[in-house]
């Protein structure tokens, strides 16, 4: 107490400090454990959020909806099972668009590869104004599909197309390309070719670059030529690189959609459905007859298919790349 008899409050001690300073502490180890163990989660999750709204549940939605009779403008219907799912197993026009499909994607898909690698070859020499180049294989990437598609239906006209002009001063008969089968397939998949090459080529060339330049150099001096360095050296180095193009362009040549639906005016596949492809077919069932169950069975049986094929690719593309890696080990095994 004081002088005047009022009572003096105890100040802090240091042992009060003491505890608040280990409070603080252990709070921040805390929170310090805390931000390492959820921080790279956090990082992620902006992904993962966008992959199941985007991704996820439209997939299963959609798989909702083709268990069900669901009309454009009167909505969910009753349930219908497999109903859906059996018409267009039955359907000719399914049949017909997946021929079609898997058509252009091999004409497109293969020649594109090859065509590919062989200009990344080519930019990863020495050439002047190189970066020019590169850069120009890329601009037919960015063109419109609208536009690509309508220059390209000029040209393959059946009539007056520049394609048939040329054919007939070397003494050809003009190609009905929108009439047959097989020319309508040719013509959707030089479109295709022109829009994707460059881009797979960029793909190749940065795969390329960061082969190491001493693989080359041992190659040049054991007396190899440039034709063998590439089959010996750059190919098999370009192999994961392989694998991710032929990947994705299988899932992109499988929903094929912008080029077959411009060919024509009509955007119907052709008189005869001859280049309808699975996703026009999802189109014109989902938005001409307004039957959302059977443009989602298709939808999922497409799905299907590409997880599948993916599938077999890259069981395919590890079986030989382990069988390589396999003889290859021999071959050191001998050398010893």
């Amino acid at each position: 107490m004081t002088s005047t008899g009022t009572p003096q409050l105890a100040g802090p001690t240091s042992d009060d400090e003491r505890v608040r300073q280990q409070r603080r502490v252990g709070f921040s180890q805390r929170l310090g454990r805390w931000d390492v163990k959820v921080s790279p989660y956090l990082y992620i999750s902006p992904f993962f959020i966008l992959f199941i709204v985007v991704g996820l549940f439209p997939l299963l939605y959609t798989g909702y909806v083709s268990f069900h009779k669901w009309d454009l403008l009167t909505g969910k219907g009753d349930s219908v099972g497999f109903e859906n799912f059996d018409w267009v197993l039955h359907s000719d026009m399914f049949w017909k668009s997946v021929r079609n499909t898997f058509s252009i994607f091999l004409l497109s898909s293969v020649p594109q590869v090859i065509i590919a690698l062989v200009l990344a070859a080519i930019l990863d020499a020495n050439l002047r104004a190189k970066t020019f180049w590169r850069m120009g294989v890329l601009v037919p990437y960015v063109v419109a599909p609208v536009a690509v598609s309508l220059i390209f239906g000029q040209l393959f006209a059946d009539q007056s197309g520049t394609i048939n002009a040329i054919l007939a001063k070397v003494g050809i008969d003009p190609i009905l390309w929108h009439s047959h089968v097989l020319p309508s397939h040719i013509a959707i998949a030089t479109m295709v070719n022109f829009r994707w090459t460059g881009y797979n080529t960029l793909i190749f060339l940065a795969a390329m670059q960061a082969i190491p330049r001493d693989l080359y150099e041992a190659a040049l001096i054991d007396g190899a030529k440039r034709v063998r360095q590439f089959f010996s050296i750059t190919i098999p180095m370009l192999r994961p690189t392989m694998i991710f193009i032929v990947v994705t362009s299988t899932i992109g040549g499988l929903q094929i959609f912008d080029e077959p639906r411009m060919f024509d005016q009509a955007g119907r596949g052709g008189a005869d459905q001859q280049y309808l492809t699975v996703t026009n077919l999802i189109y014109q069932l989902g938005w001409t007859n307004r039957n959302f169950g059977r443009a989602s069975a298709v939808a999922w049986i497409l799905f299907l298919m590409i997880l599948v094929i993916s599938l077999i690719n890259y069981l395919l593309s590890r079986r030989i790349s382990s069988d390589e890696t396999a003889g290859a080990k021999k071959r050191k095994k001998v050398r010893a």
